[in-house]
């Protein structure tokens, strides 16, 4: 590998394929100095027919098929694709040599400047998306997503999109009147973040993201199209000398969960596959987890596959209803939040009924029902941790293109007896702003010691819940919680029996 060689690598003319194919050229010079790589570009029957909606289309290599046909006849030695866009068949003298290490595979909505007067005026915000999928799954979650800005429900409109990223994004910089305008567009997170490292991409997307609005849609209510955020590779069949060198590059975990998600679309009938979404994740507590969800008409059925433990054969389940009825929510009485540039809230309780975030502060929260609950109050929400725990998506806050501040200058917002549980995470602040304090009254306390000597599995809301009660817990219990700060307490507590759920719902199941 150290004898100086030239490869010609095969790409759409596009700025973000071409930003995909310097990445891969960066990581092939780094394990390979001796190496010479040339780009050639190419335009694909989709990148020379943008006027057919891609719900229409038909021909499964309508993005790669020049590409391909160049790399069998020998004009280029290796090509790089979005691996999303490529024919789940077998392309007959082809292979797929490499999948490097997956971009993040969420959506984001990219609203322009001026959105929330829009939303104040009740306006119906026209948003482009380039999937069935995409308009789908956007137009439920952003009714309930959206601040709240007026008594009614926000109004939405969807409108076809196609074309490369920077052209999207012109269409919410044109003035309203246009007919070419939009309000918001759907794209995806890892082409974002790919143009914005990119120097010929960085120039020209930054001016278009200027004073927008962004909302990093979340897996659990948005799943993605299957493969997106991953590159393919490819290279000629035949070719077992270039395979070898572009094993180097290949990110075996990235490229087993996309075959994963990519075996489900096949499986499909070809008229079902427009409306599937699968989009898997690691998390260091509950393994791969694989969000799906299947678009029918107006009907959506989700579902989240994963590995959990072996059902229990017999079970009493117990999941602190009763506790959290009879406990008594107490906001802080003085809050002052002061001027912290980003913040995230622990729960929806954690900015009281009476109080507002500071003006322009980015504003994330620990879950769908949160998220929910601060838009119905007006409060612009911009992402979430889907219940998974903070540190499941530090690296999505990183991001460069999403211009949030590093974490040193985050506040976050929880309640009294967490606070210390955030030691160590990097954050610049942590701030009670409510308590939640235990049930007192007799009656109701009997309830709940009747309810926790008759069970077996138990599922904890907090840390605080748990130490509260352990005293009456039958001997051999086991025990249960989300995969964040209070399975990290309990641990530290020394809780047997323990394991992570990706949510309460999940753990329901499991018992059921």
């Amino acid at each position: 590998m150290t004898a100086r060689s030239m490869l010609r690598l095969g790409t759409r003319g596009s700025l973000l394929a071409i930003a995909q194919s310097r990445l891969v050229m960066r990581a092939l010079l780094a394990a390979d100095p001796g190496v010479d790589i040339e780009l050639v570009t190419f335009s694909t029957p989709g990148d020379r027919n943008r006027s057919v909606p891609l719900s229409t289309v038909r021909e499964p290599d309508f993005f790669s098929a020049d590409i391909d046909a160049a790399l069998r006849d020998g004009r280029i030695d290796l090509a790089v694709h979005s691996l999303k866009d490529l024919p789940l068949g077998d392309r007959p003298g082809i292979r797929t040599a490499a999948v490097p290490r997956r971009e993040d595979p969420r959506d984001v909505v990219v609203f322009r400047p001026g959105i929330d007067a829009l939303l104040r005026n009740g306006e119906c915000l026209r948003i482009g998306s380039s999937s069935q999928r995409r308009s789908h799954l956007t137009h439920a979650f952003l009714r309930d997503a959206l601040p709240r800005l007026q008594d009614a429900e926000p109004r939405l409109a969807h409108v076809p999109l196609r074309g490369p990223v920077e052209q999207r994004l012109r269409r919410i910089r044109l003035e309203r009147s246009d007919p070419h305008a939009l309000d918001g567009v759907v794209l995806a997170l890892a082409g974002l973040a790919r143009l914005w490292g990119d120097r010929d991409g960085h120039s020209c997307i930054a001016p278009l993201l200027a004073d927008t609005r962004l909302m990093v849609l979340p897996l659990g209510a948005c799943p993605t199209a299957p493969g997106q955020g991953a590159l393919a590779v490819d290279c000629r069949a035949d070719d077992e000398a270039l395979a070898e060198r572009l094993a180097v590059i290949d990110d075996a975990p990235s490229a087993r969960r996309v075959r994963r998600e990519l075996g489900l679309l096949a499986a499909l009938p070809a008229d079902a596959r427009g409306g599937f979404a699968a989009t898997s994740v690691h998390h260091e507590r509950c393994g791969t987890l694989l969000f799906v969800q299947s678009c029918h008409g107006a009907e959506a059925r989700s579902r989240l596959i994963w590995k959990g433990p072996p059902p229990p054969r017999s079970a009493r389940a117990w999941d602190g209803a009763e506790w959290i009825r009879a406990s008594q929510y107490r906001p802080a009485e003085r809050l002052d939040l002061g001027k912290a540039p980003a913040m995230f809230l622990a729960h929806w309780r954690a900015l009281p009924p009476h109080a507002r975030l500071p003006e322009g502060a980015r504003c994330w929260v620990s879950g769908l029902a949160s998220w929910r609950e601060l838009a119905r109050r007006g409060q612009w929400v911009e992402g979430c941790a889907d219940n998974l725990g903070f540190r499941a998506i530090t690296t999505t806050l990183a991001a460069p293109v999403l211009r949030l501040p590093p974490l040193a200058a985050w506040t976050v917002l929880t309640r009294e007896d967490a606070v210390g549980s955030w030691a160590g995470t990097g954050v610049g602040a942590v701030r009670a702003t409510y308590a939640i304090d235990e049930p007192h009254d007799a009656a109701a306390l009997q309830e709940i010691r009747s309810g926790l000597a008759s069970a077996t599995h138990f599922f904890w809301g907090s840390a605080a819940q748990y130490r509260a009660l352990r005293r009456w817990l039958p001997a051999g219990s086991h025990h249960a919680c989300g995969p964040g700060k209070t399975f990290e307490a309990l641990h530290e507590d020394g809780v047997a029996n323990l394991q992570a759920f990706p949510s309460r719902r999940e753990w329901q199941s499991w018992v059921a």
